[in-house]
């Protein structure tokens, strides 16, 4: 009797590509797909299906495409011959053999050549100009003595950010926990307070996006159960704002920390009166799920969709202050800069365009990223900031692995800072505006010159980045990986 292979269901496979666009910074896009194919609703449990399993997963069958096309009566005859993905995908296996017996026949055919490769020996290497060499970037990786590790989340960790005030850190993860992390020098060290996210039900337990109000006292929390929720710094729940019919994914405290601001896939964004938990205001103005959210002021706040449009709206009115137009796409971030001026806004079309709210048209329109940009970040430079001396930047971080550094005042791109290897999903300035800070899910966190662009840290971690912040302080930098671990990387620069 002759076991048969268990069958890959569709479930499974839709499982894997809800899995990718999640993983790939299409958070939206998985939340439909994972709805309309139903998936949402196996017993597939996420913990148990690490980061990157599509791609896996696609890469082994290719693989084994390719050994099966180098057979011949169950062994290879000859040199095996390496087959493109295009080759496997395009080609049956009849015609992949065919493709092969093929390319060895053409090198037969061919002088041998080997004896050449030993007259490179005496070259110069190539330079690499985009960045230090592998001995450079050797030599700027923060040793192991100055990292500290934080376990205790069980998914991956999506988001964190430092108190304030205090050497708190927040992390917000897929396990339906937020924790706040104790980094006080002392017996405390690394110890957290678990904050427990109640779920609806197994698909929407993740931690989405969080946030600190100015003094550090109450930390805000949003998730894809569609709840946002306010906590103290010690842990304990204050509030429950329920309101939102969809996930929530951007949440924002106003400047004096009486009103928060939330942005679902509902489409609406909602003004919360954080000391009672209820709505202030419900703006339906997007026809498309709200990605994210930022006040311009303590009443004033803008909101971005994949509906390819901003709104600027004030709490009391019911209608936008002013309504941007021009990107070609869904827009991920927006960002007002530190005196409330400016507003910054990047989308999937690969455009970052900046904006003024005396004007319909984009002052300034960033078309140098070769794929969609996930996230943006003004420096804490030029009026209204803690360095008023200093320039106003705004960093991009793009899909096409690169992050740029722009002038706003001139117009053009000053740094290109190109190491990553993979989509990068965060980028942060440091404090004092000197340094900026760089994850990717190449695994790899940099830390750039403002000046120069060049290289000045690097720590590798086991997976991929999904974000990076700074302590108040400047000299600690904290990223969060999808192994479910942050470090916490000293740099003392």
């Amino acid at each position: 009797m002759t076991s048969r292979a268990e069958v890959l269901t569709s479930d499974v496979i839709n499982y894997l590509v809800m899995r990718y666009l999640q993983e790939s910074g299409f958070s939206h896009t998985a939340f439909v797909f994972g709805h309309e194919s139903s998936v949402v609703k196996t017993s597939i449990d996420p913990n148990d299906v690490p980061p990157g399993s599509l791609i896996t997963f696609l890469q082994k069958g290719l693989q084994y495409l390719e050994l099966e096309s180098n057979l011949e009566d169950g062994v290879i005859e000859g040199e095996f011959k390496m087959l493109s993905p295009e080759d496997l995908i395009t080609n049956d296996i009849d015609q992949l053999r065919q493709l092969v017996i093929e390319r060895r026949e053409e090198d037969r055919s061919k002088p041998d050549k080997r004896r050449d490769k030993g007259r490179d020996k005496g070259r110069a290497p190539a330079v690499d100009r985009n960045g230090p060499s592998a001995m450079d970037e050797d030599d700027l990786e923060v040793p192991p003595s100055c990292v500290a590790t934080l376990n205790g989340h069980d998914s991956e960790v999506y988001v964190c950010s430092w108190s304030p005030t205090e050497p708190f850190l927040a992390s917000g993860s897929g396990d339906s926990t937020a924790r706040i992390w104790n980094l006080s020098p002392g017996p405390s060290y690394t110890k957290c307070t678990v904050l427990q996210h109640e779920v609806k039900h197994d698909k929407s337990k993740d931690v989405t996006t969080l946030d600190w109000n100015q003094d550090g006292s109450l930390l805000a929390t949003g998730s894809y159960d569609g709840l946002a929720r306010i906590w103290s710094k010690e842990g304990k729940l204050k509030q429950t704002l329920e309101k939102h019919q969809g996930p929530i994914f951007a949440l924002k405290w106003n400047k004096k920390g009486d009103l928060l601001l939330s942005g679902s896939v509902d489409t609406t964004a909602i003004v919360w009166d954080a000391k009672t938990g209820e709505p202030r205001q419900t703006f339906n103005l997007h026809t498309a799920p709200t990605l994210d959210v930022d006040w311009k002021n303590n009443t004033s706040f803008a909101t971005c969709s994949t509906d390819k449009l901003i709104h600027v709206c004030k709490l009391g009115e019911s209608t936008p202050q002013r309504t941007f137009q021009g990107h070609a796409d869904e827009v991920n971030a927006i960002k007002w800069d530190p005196s409330g001026r400016l507003l910054a806004s990047c989308s999937d079309d690969k455009t970052a365009k900046v904006w003024s709210t005396n004007s319909e048209k984009a002052l300034h329109d960033f078309r140098d990223h070769q794929r969609e940009i996930y996230t943006i970040k003004w420096s804490p430079g030029g009026p209204g900031s803690g360095n008023p001396n200093l320039p106003l930047l705004l960093a991009t971080a793009s899909f096409d692995t690169t992050v740029k550094l722009w002038d706003v005042e001139v117009g053009r791109c000053v740094q290109s800072l190109q190491k990553h290897v993979e989509p990068v999903y965060s980028v942060a300035f440091s404090p004092n505006g000197r340094f900026v800070a760089t994850g990717s899910f190449d695994r790899k966190l940099y830390v750039w010159s403002v000046d120069d662009g060049s290289l000045v840290k690097t720590y590798a971690g086991e997976a991929g980045i999904y974000e990076v912040c700074w302590n108040r302080d400047g000299d600690k930098v904290a990223a969060c990986f999808a192994d479910k671990t942050i470090s916490v990387v000293d740099l003392r620069l």
